[in-house]
Order: C-alpha cells, then sequence, then structure tokens
C-alpha cells in the first residue's frame, strides 16, 4: 500500500478547480501559474516544507492540471496529492539556486510541450514565492503568450470553507487551549523567554490526545512590559520580570489549518488600564460575534469596532482583522479581507476571520482576539480559550 497523507476526499478537491476554473475564464485568462504554497495545497493537497526552492501548480481554464518542483520533492506529491504520475513534473537539481539558469525555463519547456505556451498566462506577481527573476525569465522563455497579474485569484476562491476545512480549523482551537493552558502553568516571573516559548511550541506540537498539532505559519509573538509596544516581536532569553505584562499571539495549527488566539497575561495586579482596556474589549468581541452574519461587510464591523472604542477614548489605526485558513510561513493570513473601513466585501456564511483588536500604546499593549467563522446566527468562535486578561499573582 503506497503511503498517504491526503486531507481531502479527491471529490473536494475537485470543486476547488472548478471554482478556480471559473474565476480564470471570468478573468479572461487560460492558463494559471500558483506559486503560494497555501494555494497550492488547497487545489491539490501537496504539502511539504520545500517551498524555500521553485515549485507551482499549473492549472488551465479546461482540463489541464500538473504539479511542478524540484526532483527530490517529487515523492512528496505522490504522497500528499491523487496527482497521476504524468502530471508530477520535477526539474533537474543544478537548477537549484543557480545563477546561470532558473527553473521556469524548466517550466517554460514543460508548457510549450503540453501546447500551454500562447493565450493569456496568469502569474501570482505580488506574492512571497514568486520572485521577479523567475517571471521574469518565464516572459522572456515564452514570448507568444500575454501575461496578466493574477495574484490572489486562488486566494479568493479560499474565502469559504467547506465543513471539513472548519472541522480541521476548529481542531486547530482545541490545539491553542492546550497551549494556553501550558502557558498558564508554567508562565511565571524569573522564567526566561525562551524557556516559555519551548513550552509553547511543546504544547502546539503535540495538541491533544485526538488531535496533532502542525507547525505554525508564524513562530510565537510574545513581548512583556514596554517591548509590548511593538506586536510582532519573537524572543529573546531575557527573565519575565514581575509587575508587567505580556502580549501573546499565538495560533493553534492542524492539517495547515489555523487558529490564531491572542492574550495578554499580567504577572502581579494589574493596573488600572489594564482592566479599563480589558472592558471595552471583551464588548468589542462580543458587537463583532453579533455582526458576523452574511450580508454584513468587513468595513461594517470595522467600523462598528472603531466606533465602539473611539466611545471609551481608544483609537486604532490599522486593521482589526483579516481572513484566515490554511497556510505556511510567513503569515496565516489569506492576503484577501480585512476587517478596515474600506473594505465593502460582504461576509458569506462559512467566512472565517482572525479578529485582532489588539491596542498598542507608548509603553504597553493589550491583546484578546478571536477566530470566528461567519453563520447566520453570527459569528461562532472556533476555540474556548477564556476570554479574559490573564492574571498569575
Amino acid at each position: 500500500m503506497e503511503p498517504s497523507r491526503r486531507r481531502f476526499e479527491a471529490s473536494e478537491y475537485l470543486v476547488r478547480q472548478a471554482k478556480t476554473r471559473k474565476s480564470m475564464l471570468d478573468h479572461g485568462i487560460d492558463v494559471l501559474v500558483i506559486a503560494d504554497p497555501s494555494n497550492i495545497c488547497w487545489l491539490t493537497g501537496y504539502d511539504a516544507w520545500s517551498f524555500y526552492v521553485y515549485q507551482c501548480v499549473v492549472i488551465s481554464a479546461d482540463s489541464e492540471l500538473f504539479w511542478f518542483g524540484r526532483g527530490i520533492d517529487a515523492p512528496a506529491a505522490h504522497i500528499t496529492t491523487n496527482l497521476p504520475e504524468e502530471d508530477i513534473i520535477y526539474y533537474p537539481d543544478h537548477y537549484v539556486q543557480s545563477s546561470e539558469v532558473h527553473p521556469t525555463e524548466y517550466l517554460a519547456q514543460v508548457l510549450k510541450h503540453r501546447q500551454l505556451d500562447t493565450g493569456v498566462i496568469g502569474g501570482e506577481m505580488d506574492n512571497y514565492y514568486q520572485t521577479y527573476r523567475g517571471m521574469q525569465r518565464l516572459i522572456e522563455c515564452l514570448p507568444d503568450a500575454e501575461f496578466t497579474d493574477a495574484t490572489a485569484l486562488v486566494n479568493w476562491q479560499r474565502a469559504v470553507k467547506s465543513p471539513m476545512e472548519i472541522e480541521y480549523m476548529r481542531r486547530a482551537g482545541a490545539v491553542i487551549e492546550e497551549v494556553y493552558k501550558r502557558v498558564l502553568d508554567v508562565a511565571e516571573p524569573g522564567l526566561r523567554k525562551n524557556d516559555l516559548v519551548a513550552e509553547i511550541l511543546h504544547a502546539g506540537t503535540k495538541g491533544t490526545a485526538e488531535v496533532y498539532g502542525d507547525y505554525a505559519a508564524i513562530q510565537p509573538l510574545l513581548a512583556s512590559g514596554a517591548e509590548a509596544s511593538a506586536c510582532h516581536l519573537t524572543w529573546d532569553d531575557q527573565p519575565i520580570e514581575n509587575n508587567t505584562g505580556m502580549c501573546l499571539e499565538l495560533a493553534g495549527v492542524h492539517n495547515r489549518y489555523h487558529c490564531p488566539v491572542s492574550r495578554t497575561l499580567h504577572f502581579g495586579k494589574p493596573p488600572k488600564k489594564y482592566r479599563d482596556i480589558e472592558a471595552v474589549i471583551l464588548d468589542a468581541v462580543e458587537i463583532v460575534l453579533d455582526m458576523f452574519r452574511p450580508g454584513v461587510t468587513c468595513g461594517e464591523v470595522a467600523t462598528a469596532f472603531t466606533n465602539h472604542i473611539h466611545k471609551h477614548g481608544y483609537e486604532k489605526d490599522n486593521r482589526c482583522g483579516y481572513s484566515i485558513g490554511l497556510s505556511y510561513p510567513p503569515d496565516w493570513g489569506e492576503r484577501t479581507m480585512s476587517l478596515r473601513d474600506i473594505d465593502d466585501t460582504e461576509l458569506e456564511e462559512g467566512m472565517c476571520f482572525h479578529f485582532m483588536p489588539g491596542m498598542w500604546f507608548d509603553d504597553w499593549g493589550f491583546e484578546i482576539t478571536e477566530s470566528m467563522t461567519v453563520t447566520p446566527d453570527g459569528g461562532l468562535v472556533l476555540s474556548h480559550v477564556p476570554r479574559e486578561l490573564f492574571v498569575k499573582e
């Protein structure tokens, strides 16, 4: 029996591919070259730590679809996808990190052989994983094609989650519950931050008795004291100090599906400013949960949040949430919808968001966030981490 790590039924991948092809036709695209590993995985199931070299999936508007990557990664394509042998295509290893040749030159040969070298070819031109050199060489090698920017075309097809995808995110929610239980067990003044992160990573990987923890697209973010004014710091070896607040932005992950949850932990009796902002943010979560219904726009959610905190004397000049789901480093967001006043995207049942009302001040910060999915009855929270300011006195 061949090894397999296929996460969904073949029929679900066919539905995803059909959605993508419809969008391609709507945009006048004949062939799409997809380099984003999240989109590759969503369309085919391919899952391996191989995104540090060039790889892609090519899908045509009619029937073609194939994986293209490094030779030593082809076995992973056999294990994680149901693609036939002829649609797992690999390039020789001398193309890897070479200053002389690029894998997209080999890809161009494959496209010519499959008669996919004319018409309109879409590429993810504003993406972490698609380099300028790689796209430039592909364009140069295919002079009979017209190229267009198709960044985020597949990302948008991922916006509404299937029941199985939401189940994986709920399992990720169970993992993050265990992570925070461990944090509250071990975190104390004097503990080095790296030792706390070691516990976080262990708990996040161990998961529960029923659910394993996958690696997160973002490493644990935590900062305490005045450093908590910065929202994206990782850790160092400094000990946790007493009478300080610590912001933690962490995620549970299962089968590449994420459930981010942030909390603030205070060591010693928290000052009044922590309790004041806690009350405001807890009310904000309830407001947003009630609004997370089909037909409400992202902008309406953001405006309701902004108006709420403004009424209490607070300002936030950045978005308060974003779409989430399947992801790879360096980001667990889907890079489509944002909860900000200028985004008029309507919510649909099955969309999933990280509501992120993080507040960062001159010398401290505060975070209580939730991951949730849109339902006709309002937002359904994907985890059950206690929603409160954590205090260890």
